[in-house]
């Protein structure tokens, strides 16, 4: 991937990015089946050592010789390599004897040295690989070895992780790790202020989250306005203006996205919108009368509701029912296609978006919470009306109709890198997708120690109130009994304040972290690792979290982690999993879900349906029944939201065809 630094398009660019020619559906097909989707040989044979042996014996043979160094002559060394990385690229020489002096230096900056196993993952990450290393492997550490060697080279680099907690987090650590190599490190999160945003993408290495980076890819496009395209900019030279002025960004040079199954497979289903305020003074009015006919149309006679795609159609006879109640109304109602997506609108808002799960209500505002990571996604907005529906129907107050001025997905914007590497410990489940949308073949990189976490069997009850009593008493039992610290995940935010009753109800003190407590995160997930301590957490903990475990802990087993919930994709679930035994340490897991949740009662609800008859007979589910269910859901989740995103990377597609001489979204 790294040929594409020469790419001809570049001289016509703002700012150096992959062009998007479309490859044709032979060369996707071929990159499925062929590099992504790994046989069992395949990826036993990626994992042994052998692969990385010529890489890892350069770094031992320069080994001896670096740790005679001194702090002055091993940053003079490391100096020395940045004509030979800018010329040569990552050969195994020269990135073997990056790797060794980089390694020293963490060693004697931040009192850790790269394990062999991160050395292979950062090997993955300059050659353009998608690394699945387990969690809890060090993963923060492997990307810093990446990313401080690509930016030796002369590349702007940027680290993309899934919020701002984790960006400013990893920055502010490894800053004293950069500075020493003689490098520099910025984070932009969100508020940022613009001169600030442009300095800290001035440096070498620059960490920011996938929304940061993707809306100021957005504002710089809308900056350029028509200028984008190849033919304008040529003109704009021809005539000595100089493209660009204004831009916050750099360009695409080098990325590398931490948590990537999140950001390109669960995050890539809606496309980003930048949009600018249009007042409208007849909404209110009309968000009134679209919800209080939303209300009296019947499921299954006036609209079909399907819950699992998350999709309303008006029937015949809703469609006559809409045309009356519109017929002496003004303005939106008296267009029939219109009134038609108003009322499918708040048909929505009524039966898909619930409060405490797929949002709060904070400050008098109506405020998104991210699905994939359990937070809060400040000054994001629903499009279409959507949001306000939500609103009046909460009671809010409502914000101003939204206007799009730019627009682009997860996939039409990480496309565009010239060289593109990421890092999870969840890949195999989508490998095939990551391969055929991104070009990114997954390596799986060896355990540094053998892993040691205890899976017990899933146990299912009939209700909601049996799960969440017997997570208390299973809780109490390890907490007060075991003096083991226990992580509690659940799936929402109405969930873990549920639980967080029960344990109240109990007299079990613990800490609760979930979108309305984000503030308090850094000190919660501080304490998460003591002896007895209990802490109930959404998705927040699930990634990029490393709970450090107190030495008494450790000797009494270890962190236990319980899953409340099946997510719908199990990638999320093994990322919650691997909170626990992080790097040979001990841990264990459990699984104790409900016939009620979501998951069963939504994707496999007539199986689910026999299973609630067994267990209320008084016969148990076997293990074997309870995966088999799983699975079921499971996959029909992820293919529903697999065409989601085939057919959101189609619209993008054709809507850059459209519109590829100006540049401009809709």
């Amino acid at each position: 991937m790294s040929r594409a630094l020469n790419h001809p398009d570049l001289v016509l660019r703002p700012f150096a990015e992959r062009s998007q020619e479309e490859t044709g559906w032979t060369d996707r097909l071929a990159r499925m089946l062929f590099s992504a989707t790994l046989r069992p040989w395949q990826q036993r044979a990626l994992r042994a050592r052998r692969r990385y042996q010529p890489l890892l014996e350069v770094v031992r043979d320069h080994n001896p010789g670096v740790a005679s160094l001194d702090d002055a002559a091993l940053r003079a060394r490391i100096d020395r390599l940045r004509p030979g990385l800018r010329r040569e690229g990552f050969t195994p020489e020269r990135t073997g004897e990056a790797f060794a002096l980089l390694r020293e230096a963490s060693g004697r900056v931040l009192g850790r040295r790269h394990f062999d196993t991160q050395l292979m993952g950062a090997w993955g990450l300059l050659h353009g690989r998608l690394v699945e290393m387990a969690t809890g492997e060090g993963k923060t550490l492997t990307a810093a070895l990446a990313a401080a060697t690509a930016a030796l080279s002369g590349r702007p680099v940027h680290v993309i992780t899934v919020n701002d907690y984790l960006a400013e987090r990893d920055a502010q650590e490894l800053g004293p790790f950069y500075r020493f190599v003689g490098l520099d490190a910025g984070a932009v999160v969100q508020g940022l202020p613009t001169a600030e945003r442009a300095s800290a993408y001035a440096r070498p290495i620059t960490y920011c989250t996938n929304k940061e980076i993707a809306f100021d890819y957005l504002r710089d496009r809308v900056e350029l306005g028509v200028r984008q395209s190849p033919l304008h900019l040529s003109l704009e030279r021809l005539g000595g203006a100089r493209a660009g002025t204004g831009l916050v960004l750099r360009g695409l040079h080098f990325a590398i996205v931490d948590e990537a199954d999140s950001v390109f497979i669960d995050e890539a289903r809606t496309p980003l919108i930048l949009s600018a305020t249009a007042p409208g003074e007849a909404l209110a009015e009309n968000c009134k009368q679209a919800l209080a006919l939303a209300q009296e149309l019947q499921p299954g006679t006036d609209c079909v509701i399907e819950q699992a795609a998350h999709r309303v159609v008006l029937t015949d006879q809703g469609m006559d029912r809409v045309d009356a109640y519109a017929q002496d109304l003004p303005g939106i109602w008296t267009s029939a296609r219109g009134r038609e997506e108003l009322v499918c609108q708040a048909l929505s808002a009524l039966h898909f978006f619930r409060r405490d799960e797929h949002y709060v209500v904070a400050e008098g505002k109506v405020q998104i919470v991210d699905e994939s990571t359990g937070r809060i996604l400040p000054d994001r907005s629903w499009e279409r009306g959507l949001h306000q529906l939500i609103e009046t129907k909460e009671g809010v107050n409502l914000t101003d109709e939204r206007r799009t001025l730019a627009r682009i997905t997860y996939q039409g914007l990480f496309r565009r890198y010239l060289v593109l590497g990421g890092m999870t410990g969840t890949a195999k489940e989508v490998a095939g997708e990551l391969n055929a949308v991104y070009g990114l073949s997954v390596v799986p990189i060896p355990l540094n120690k053998p892993s040691r976490r205890v899976m017990a069997p899933a146990r299912v009850f009939l209700t909601t109130a049996e799960k969440w009593q017997a997570v208390a008493a299973e809780v109490q039992h390890i907490a007060q009994v075991g003096g083991r610290p226990v992580l509690i995940g659940t799936r929402s935010v109405k969930a873990s304040e549920e639980i967080s009753a029960v344990l109240h109800e109990r007299g079990l003190p613990h800490a609760l972290l979930n979108a309305k407590q984000d503030t308090i995160e850094a000190e919660v997930i501080a304490q998460a690792g003591h002896a007895g301590r209990i802490t109930v957490a959404t998705n927040m903990a699930g990634r990029g979290t490393d709970i450090l475990l107190d030495d008494d802990v450790i000797q009494r087993g270890g962190l236990h982690v319980v899953l409340t919930e099946y997510h719908e994709s199990r990638r999320v679930d093994r990322q919650l999993f691997g909170r626990c035994a992080r790097q040979g340490d001990p841990g264990s897991c459990s699984t104790l879900v409900s016939l009620e949740d979501e998951i069963f009662t939504l994707h496999v609800p007539w199986p689910t349906r026999l299973a609630r008859a067994r267990l209320a007979a008084g016969s148990a589910l076997p293990p074997t029944l309870v995966q088999v269910l799983r699975r079921l859901a499971q996959a029909r989740a992820q293919r529903l939201q697999a065409q989601v995103r085939v057919q959101t990377l189609k619209q993008d597609q054709q809507l850059d065809q459209l519109l590829s001489f100006s540049g401009r979204q809709p």
